[in-house]
């Protein structure tokens, strides 16, 4: 059984077909689009941002930020480019990348390996670990986005969780219409391609795919793999 198309990065991510002017992450392109979250991959997430952070030059002087924003860096640097907005009270854990134009704003918690590419927005109380925004992505009220991967112009309404974990703990498989397949991952959230609108405390289950401009109503919980402009209400 091929994978269909909706769990490639190309249709998911038209807009990367376009040259970057800053660091976007390389995703996978003959293997579906959630092998760069497996740290064993030979291009994965994590290899990718222990060779951006290690090999940065000319980010943010953190010292001259207040106070009350704070750094973990005891497992890698935190690097943030020059035009980012960082607003109080924020916690940030390295190796972690954040963007120019990106916002982190009060009260957010960006983990390790977290891509916030640039314009790219986590908000208040929003928690993002082991994930990438994508330019324009936003997490902005409440989130969780654990082992995911957001297209430009995605937007989670306010408490929208992308949940990462199955409650046995086992391996996430993506259901694919009736059909069950290994991800060969036990930690993944969920994939949005460019353009996907969540309601207010809408949920994704472990394993799930949204094409390009699918719309998910407040409240509702998704599961599988679904095309492009798909409606869950």
């Amino acid at each position: 059984m091929e994978w269909p198309r909706e769990a490639f990065s190309e249709p998911l991510f038209p807009s990367l077909s376009h040259p970057a002017p800053e660091p976007i992450p390389n995703l996978p392109e003959s293997q579906p689009s959630w092998t760069i979250l497996d740290k064993s991959s030979a291009n994965s997430l994590q290899q990718q941002m222990d060779n951006l952070v290690s090999n940065h030059s000319n980010s943010r002087d953190l010292n001259t930020l207040p106070s009350s924003i704070t750094f973990d860096q005891s497992n890698g640097p935190v690097i943030i480019e020059q035009s980012a907005i960082v607003e109080p009270s924020t916690h940030f854990i390295g190796p972690c990348y954040i963007g120019n134009e990106a916002v982190i704003r009060h009260g957010a918690y960006v983990r390790e390996y977290s891509w916030i590419c640039s314009t790219a927005v986590v908000g208040h109380a929003s928690e993002v670990k082991h994930s990438i925004l994508l330019p324009g992505a936003k997490a902005p009220h409440f989130n969780y986005v654990g082992d995911s991967i957001l297209g430009k112009a995605v937007n989670l309404g306010a408490g929208v969780k992308l949940s990462n974990l199955r409650n046995d703990g086992a391996e996430v498989f993506l259901r694919i219409g009736d059909a069950h397949r290994s991800s060969g991952l036990r930690k993944f959230g969920a994939i949005l391609g460019e353009g996907c609108q969540l309601g207010c405390n809408a949920v994704t289950n472990p394993g799930t795919i949204l094409g390009c401009n699918s719309t998910v109503w407040p409240n509702v919980t998704v599961t599988g793999v679904h095309g492009e402009n798909s409606n869950h209400r």
